[in-house]
């Protein structure tokens, strides 16, 4: 690694790093604005939702680095040209190929960075703030339709009325199917708490059904084995976008051998995947802006429309999960299209000051 390298790689990460926390603050400050509507309760206090915002703050981290990149890149790289440094690279004889391959590979250990924060620490932050504001408020993780929330275990389904932050479910329901789909038993449990592997049920009513009737009996305790696990029902408690891609890959599995739509998730986690290229690209276009001579003006301009464009490339990617989610586009297109379309942006604005 080159001297010259790390001059570039410190300038740039250190810019980077000042936008991020000057963009982070921005957000958190809208965020907690927003928040601030349901903090009128005595549970709930604004104090709790400063709290809550607080807790949000990983993902808020995790969203804009490529943003940050964008926008640290230019002030950067337009420091370096102040300074004339930038000129004395070009006339030494370093490449803009060079440059370009510097870009990618700081774009690449920055983006495989955001992606090990974005599997160890941003979901459990959001956990943590959804457990929290739902022990403030409600007191109830989820509750999809007014009958609760449904779920399907290979032949038997699932009606559980109200998870709480615990992950013990209250008033839960099994209707279990034969191969043919004809109901055979139901079963109702009072309260399921996680233990050992297996739920326990509590005051369970059995009911069987036959050929020749219907039975029912009364137990205190019952263990239930199923697939559906607690680290399964944590799911509801993040959005798809700040889950863990190990805790999306078994949720989609999950729901495809249950025959049950995945694809809100399979985007998500797509969009896991493909984000660690996002920074690379980010810095590729950021170094388009560089050979604009600083002296002549425009640089204020320059940083607006980087600003813009990295704000566009966050907002593109928001936008474009839902899209894809309501007309039905494969989810690698979802999640690559925004990437896809910056990076050959990058690539020609390169070529162009290049030929020029």
């Amino acid at each position: 690694m080159s001297i010259l390298f790390r001059h570039v790689t410190r300038e740039i990460l250190g810019s980077a790093l000042l936008a991020l926390l000057a963009l982070t603050a921005l957000f958190t400050f809208f965020d907690f604005i927003a928040e601030l509507k349901d903090a009128h309760t005595e549970t709930y206090s604004p104090l709790m939702a400063s709290l809550f915002v607080a807790l949000n703050i990983p993902g808020r981290f995790y969203e804009l680095v490529p943003v940050a990149l964008l926008v640290g890149g230019l002030f950067a790289w337009n420091r370096l040209a102040l300074a004339s440094e930038f000129t004395v690279m070009r006339t030494a004889g370093l490449a803009t190929s060079r440059l370009a391959v510097w870009m990618l590979l700081l774009g690449l250990v920055v983006g495989a960075a955001t992606m090990l924060f974005g599997e160890y620490v941003t979901p459990h932050s959001e956990r943590a703030a959804q457990q929290l504001k739902v022990r403030s408020t409600s007191g109830v993780v989820a509750q999809e339709f007014k009958t609760g929330l449904w779920a399907k275990d290979g032949r038997t389904f699932i009606n559980i009325r109200e998870l709480l932050p615990d992950t013990t479910l209250v008033d839960v329901r099994l209707y279990e199917f034969d191969e043919n789909f004809r109901l055979r038993a139901m079963r109702h449990a009072e309260r399921a708490n996680w233990g050992g592997g297996y739920w326990m049920l509590q005051r369970v009513t059995q009911t069987f059904i036959g050929e020749g009737g219907t039975r029912s009996t009364r137990e205190p305790d019952q263990r239930w084995t199923s697939a559906v696990t607690p680290d399964l029902l944590a799911v509801l408690m993040v959005v798809p976008q700040k889950m863990s891609m190990s805790a999306l890959h078994a949720y989609v599995n999950h729901l495809e051998e249950n025959k049950q739509d995945a694809e809100r998730y399979r985007i998500a986690l797509w969009g896991k995947l493909a984000y660690p290229v996002a920074a690379p690209a980010m810095l590729l276009l950021a170094l388009a802006f560089a050979f604009h001579p600083p002296r002549v003006g425009g640089a204020g301009g320059r940083l607006l429309i980087g600003m813009l464009l990295g704000l566009g490339f966050h907002l593109l990617n928001r936008l474009g999960a839902q899209v894809a989610q309501l007309q039905g586009w494969p989810a690698p297109a979802a999640a690559l299209t925004p990437i896809i379309t910056f990076s050959l942006a990058a690539i020609v604005a390169l070529w162009w000051v290049e030929r020029r």
